[in-house]
């Protein structure tokens, strides 16, 4: 290609995409889901504001409701009257345009809505000109470019557009000239937590000597750690969440509050509004409430305290601009104790790309530590469950669970356990938990915003012992409990903060290591603890550890805040020089197995006995859609480290080498002894494209 803009193919159609299909396949994270659009309702856009009773009364409509977090409102209308509703409003001058709202297919009660936006990556070939020339052509206006993603760039879909941005993503996909097209959509948050009765208001996940119903030791060692800190208020956490009690005496303290924000109405007061905005309260305590002689201590009570209310929605735009808050302000740690309300979540371009500026930008370039919870389904946070039994059938049969947040290379998925060292039955799991703390013990359940209620899979049988977590709540009657503490709050929201706190020690006792290098020490001195018992629900056996000390229940284990803190002690000291180079390549090609979970590996063998102080590992690869493929390295020693997640789109050819400034996490690797069999191991996740493995090597830098 010279650079000219290429003509659309007819005859090669996006995959998976049959003709008259372009409006109900979304393009998203390198998949394609199914969509149906919802029978009762739509959204508008207001040119003015209008009372919404006037509103409601014009179009004959049930009930209508603003999104939160957009400038949309949600119409609902009788289903027989839905497409000649949506003709009346989009004939008003008041309203800017009307808008299907869509759900995902086996999915429901998983609400999608279309903005206006449209992100687009082009091949590295492509000029500025030509790009123009594109947009021009299909009704789109330049934005602003995706940072840190090459040749991508947000586009606004103008009144010039002949189809909507589902069906544009579509059509601009049969372009030779683009990788990937994407729509915004935007879905509304899941709050990750289940309250249960109290019956122990004491903080025993940070420490305790047993007890009814809590075995010895399933705490997290956190008193040991505080022997060599306690946080640092240079050091900031940042929780994203429904709001905060800034009032409490936990949040108190000379330095403790750092940049508050409130991305939902824009301003610095990120307070509680409704009722049921507690969440973020217990969530900050477990995490960071002051030593004050009072109340509840978090688990890094010296660390400053950055409150960020969420939207409620989750779009494009609304994970850069908390990312784009955290990382000008410098947070060490951003812990999210939510997900999105949806069965199969992956994320767009513009999120990744979000997540991963955060963790690799934030804290002046070594990165902000990323922290999720698990959720609460008792689900794989990526993989399928032959479902039955749900209330209604709202899940039936085959279905594909995914969480895009979790399963991201940058962050933290965690996963819960309980005051007696066992699998909380509500906790998601799968290969990408990274590790557990401790939380409650309930039933699972899945929160749908539209509904306003849990729906729980088949009951869980049988007692669910393990005691609730203990932590702030808002001042006086408001909250979970009728005081200033509750011990009801529960679920991978709590274990979540759990981990956000001791990473956020790790940071306070060595500030130099990256958000990778810190996911890899909680990981490293994670306790390995085992549940034996089959899964009350579903059966499965996944509380042991495979061969490389992972499990889907646990990760690589429960938190351990005292080993972690003394192993960031340790990475104090510097590097030793290298002395001399020894290159090692492999050669021979071989093919890459199709949608194959196990992958291929390609071995290089090293009889070198001295320290490794640097490293680079280079690769060829051929791939008819590149976008398929994870790649990894796997050393003598240590867990898999992961170089290339599912992010090159549509190219064909990838030879890049990664080394100790791309993918910081390859520094745990250093100083250990080269010697023994280094594997590159290559997994196609998505069937029908295919590809190669041309050759790799690695180039050791010894001492």
């Amino acid at each position: 290609m010279t650079g000219a803009a290429a003509s659309p193919d007819p005859a090669r159609p996006t995959a998976g995409v049959l003709p008259g299909q372009e409006g109900l396949i979304l393009q998203q994270g390198g998949e394609e889901l199914r969509l149906v659009k919802v029978g009762d309702r739509f959204t508008i856009r207001l040119t003015t504001p209008q009372p919404l009773e006037h509103l409601t009364t014009q179009l004959g409509a049930t009930r209508i409701q603003p999104v939160p977090g957009l400038q949309l409102l949600e119409v609902q209308v009788d289903p027989a009257r839905l497409e000649a509703t949506m003709q009346q409003a989009r004939g008003l001058g008041s309203i800017a345009f009307a808008s299907h709202i869509y759900a995902m297919e086996g999915s429901p009660l998983t609400f999608l809505y279309l903005t206006n936006e449209l992100t687009v990556q082009f091949v590295s070939t492509m000029t500025t000109e030509a790009i123009r020339a594109i947009a021009q052509a299909e009704g789109l206006r330049a934005m602003k470019p995706v940072a840190g993603v090459p040749q991508t760039y947000v586009f606004e879909v103008t009144p010039q557009a002949t189809v909507n941005p589902i069906k544009l993503a579509n059509r601009l996909m049969r372009r030779p000239e683009v990788l990937v097209a994407e729509p915004n959509v935007a879905i509304r948050t899941e709050k990750l937590y289940r309250p249960v009765d109290p019956d122990y208001i004491r903080q025993w996940y940070l420490h305790n000597n047993g007890g009814k119903e809590i075995a010895p030791n399933s705490h997290i060692s956190v008193e040991a750690a505080w022997d060599i800190t306690r946080g640092d208020r240079s050091v900031v956490v940042a929780i994203a969440d429904d709001g905060f009690d800034l009032n409490h005496p936990d949040f108190q303290g000379v330095g403790k509050l750092v940049s508050p924000r409130d991305l939902r109405r824009n301003d610095a007061l990120p307070l509680p509004e409704t009722a049921s905005d507690n969440h973020g309260t217990a969530c900050a305590g477990i995490a960071i409430a002051e030593e004050n002689g009072r109340g509840v201590v978090g688990v890094a009570p010296g660390c400053s305290f950055m409150p960020i209310r969420t939207s409620g929605v989750l779009d494009d735009q609304a994970i850069e601009t908390l990312v784009d808050w955290v990382v000008q302000n410098n947070a060490a740690v951003l812990s999210c104790s939510w997900g999105p309300s949806a069965v199969k979540f992956p994320l767009s371009l513009r999120r990744r790309a979000a997540i991963t500026r955060a963790a690799t930008q934030g804290r002046n370039g070594r990165g902000c530590v990323v922290v999720f919870a698990a959720g609460n389904a008792n689900r794989p946070i990526d993989g399928t469950i032959n479902e039955q039994g749900w209330p209604q059938d709202v899940l039936k049969g085959k279905t594909n669970w995914l969480n895009g947040f979790t399963v991201h290379p940058d962050v933290i998925a965690v996963a819960a356990c309980t005051s007696l060292g066992k699998k909380a039955a509500y906790s998601n799991w799968g290969a990408a938990i990274a590790v557990c703390a401790p939380s409650n013990n309930a039933p699972p359940g899945t929160w749908f915003p539209q509904t306003g209620y849990v729906f729980t899979p088949p009951v869980v049988q049988g007692s669910l012992p393990g005691v609730g977590m203990f932590t702030s709540d808002r001042l006086g009657a408001a909250g979970y409990a009728p005081s200033d503490y509750t011990g009801d709050f529960g679920g991978t929201s709590s274990a979540c903060p759990v981990v956000a706190g001791v990473a956020a020690l790790v940071l306070s006792a060595n500030p130099y290591l990256t958000a990778r290098e810190v996911k890899q020490i909680l990981q490293q001195t994670a306790d390995k603890i085992t549940d034996p018992d089959p899964d009350p629900q579903l059966g499965f056996r996944y509380g042991t550890y495979d061969a490389n000390g992972h499990s889907q229940w646990f990760g690589y284990g429960r938190v351990n805040a005292a080993r972690a803190v003394l192993a960031a002690r340790h990475r104090l000291t510097p590097l030793q020089p290298v002395t001399r180079w020894v290159t090692l390549p492999n050669d021979r090609a071989i093919a890459i197995p199709d949608a194959i979970p196990q992958g291929v590996t390609s071995l290089i063998q090293v009889s070198e006995t001295a320290p490794l102080r640097d490293l680079q590992i280079t690769v060829d690869v051929e791939h008819t859609f590149m976008g398929d493929l994870e790649i990894s390295l796997i050393p003598p020693q240590g867990a898999p480290i992961l170089l290339q997640s599912r992010t090159a789109g549509r190219l064909t050819r990838l030879q890049t080498t990664y080394d100790l400034r791309t993918t910081p996490a390859l520094r745990l690797l250093l100083n250990q002894p080269a010697r023994g069999t280094w594997q590159l191991r290559l997994i196609d996740l998505v069937p029908q494209n295919t590809g190669s493995l041309r050759r790799w090597q690695l180039a050791l830098g010894l001492g």
